[in-house]
């Protein structure tokens, strides 16, 4: 078992069905999971982590699949545009979906100390009914609140 953000989970079949859902939409939408791609996606999936494009990019560069900026931001772009990743805004990173293929409106929990990221799901009915009220169609939601994760919380008690 592994940590996903704070909970602990099976990451061998968590990585797996990440690449099954991706495959899986990808053949019913027809688009092409190119093998950047996909390898930018099991970056993430194995590393459950928020990542940098540059440190996605110098694994692409050791594994001969692109040096150059455009490579991973262009897997990254298309794994956004199509729910498989999230884009950390705060940390400018980005981090696997933990529900992909359900749309969502994402909240992020970002720890300060060790800088671990958990997806989490908040209704917000409440954003949605203040904007209808408003005469505004909401069309994004990304909420990111930085705190002390779990470990941390233990450790600055200790």
């Amino acid at each position: 078992m592994h940590d996903i953000g704070f909970e602990k989970h099976d990451h061998t079949t968590c990585v797996a069905s990440g690449l099954q859902a991706a495959e899986a939409f990808c053949a019913a939408h027809k688009v092409q999971l190119t093998q950047v791609r996909r390898r930018v996606l099991e970056i993430l999936l194995r590393e459950h982590r928020a990542m940098g494009a540059y440190d996605i990019l110098a694994i692409l560069s050791q594994e001969g699949l692109g040096s150059q900026p455009p490579v991973a931001y262009r897997a990254l772009d298309f794994l956004e545009t199509h729910g498989f990743a999230h884009k950390i805004e705060r940390l400018n990173a980005w981090l696997a979906c933990t529900h992909p293929g359900n749309s969502h409106s994402p909240v992020f929990l970002i720890c300060r100390d060790c800088g671990a990221v958990a997806e989490a799901a908040m209704p917000v009915r409440d954003l949605q009914n203040a904007a209808r009220d408003a005469g505004f169609q909401v069309e994004n939601t990304v909420i990111e609140a930085e705190g002390l994760c779990p470990t941390c919380q233990k450790a600055n008690n200790s």
